[in-house]
């Protein structure tokens, strides 16, 4: 089994420190944020620039070309709604170490964003969602086929995407948690691969209930195969339980000091 694949969240344009680093484009406080979570055990970081209306592009094509430049080609995901910020990320891309992520397509309005996956050689998150939270399972595995089916038209191999069930919060939207759970077995048993915003289950509880909740749900998660997600990796208790599911799954081997050990993470030293 292979281990579980953790992807960075922590360079995020709602932080006010990496919105204005982004707007001035000030390379320290980004890559401070890169190199802890890659430290905590990430495999790929998540390049979040937000809408980007104006000057995605350029944004975009200046931040993979630091983050990869300084960090030895590090593996990143692609964060934005701007298609055009998108393909200009990829254009100057370095894939060495990994395959792009594009952060991410869905069932509707960004179904396009595997047309660009596929031109520039890129993985794509599919979020199972169509403008909107899917009403059920069945709305969600439609939606989980019609991303499938593009991409193999397109001739993308189905380890190309990651698919997402789209993580609910707790607080509000309990019940549709178990839900989510089986839309992961389901889609797992289908052969595919999953990721989703693991915070996203947590958002809005109080801070010291975050990584409890966020952890919990993570091991039941890849109970039912959930193969990787966009984390928190600063977040110890969360690691420690995602460490300790891979060598549950045998995906790791067993030594006494398997938790400080971040066994399979990203090397950026050159």
């Amino acid at each position: 089994m292979e281990k579980f694949m953790i992807i960075g969240e922590r360079i995020h344009c709602i932080s006010p420190v990496i919105r204005k680093a982004l707007a001035e484009r000030d390379p320290e406080p980004i890559l401070k944020r890169a190199k802890e979570q890659l430290d905590a055990g990430a495999h790929y970081i998540d390049f979040n620039i937000g809408p980007a209306e104006r000057d995605g592009e350029e944004v975009m094509s200046w931040g993979v070309k630091m983050l990869q430049s300084e960090l030895n080609n590090v593996p990143l995901a692609l964060d934005t709604a701007n298609r055009k910020a998108i393909e200009a990320g990829l254009k100057v891309y370095n894939n060495t170490y990994g395959k792009a992520i594009i952060n991410s397509a869905d069932a509707g309005p960004r179904m396009g964003l595997i047309e660009v996956a596929a031109e520039y050689d890129a993985k794509v998150i599919g979020l199972c969602a169509n403008e909107g939270i899917p009403r059920d399972n069945d709305e969600r595995m439609g939606y989980c086929q019609e991303i499938l089916e593009k991409a193999l038209t397109l001739g993308l191999d189905p380890t190309d995407v990651l698919f997402d069930p789209l993580c609910l919060v707790i607080k509000g939207m309990q019940e549709k948690q178990m839900e989510v759970l089986e839309a992961i077995r389901m889609m797992t048993e289908m052969g595919l691969l999953t990721t989703g915003g693991l915070s996203n289950v947590s958002n809005g509880c109080p801070k010291h209930l975050r990584p409890v909740l966020d952890s919990n749900f993570a091991a039941m998660a890849i109970a039912n195969g959930f193969s990787s997600a966009i984390v928190n990796p600063c977040d110890e208790l969360l690691m420690q339980t995602i460490k300790t599911c891979d060598i549950i799954n045998g995906a790791s081997l067993y030594a006494d000091s398997y938790l400080e050990i971040s066994e399979g993470a990203f090397s950026y030293n050159v």
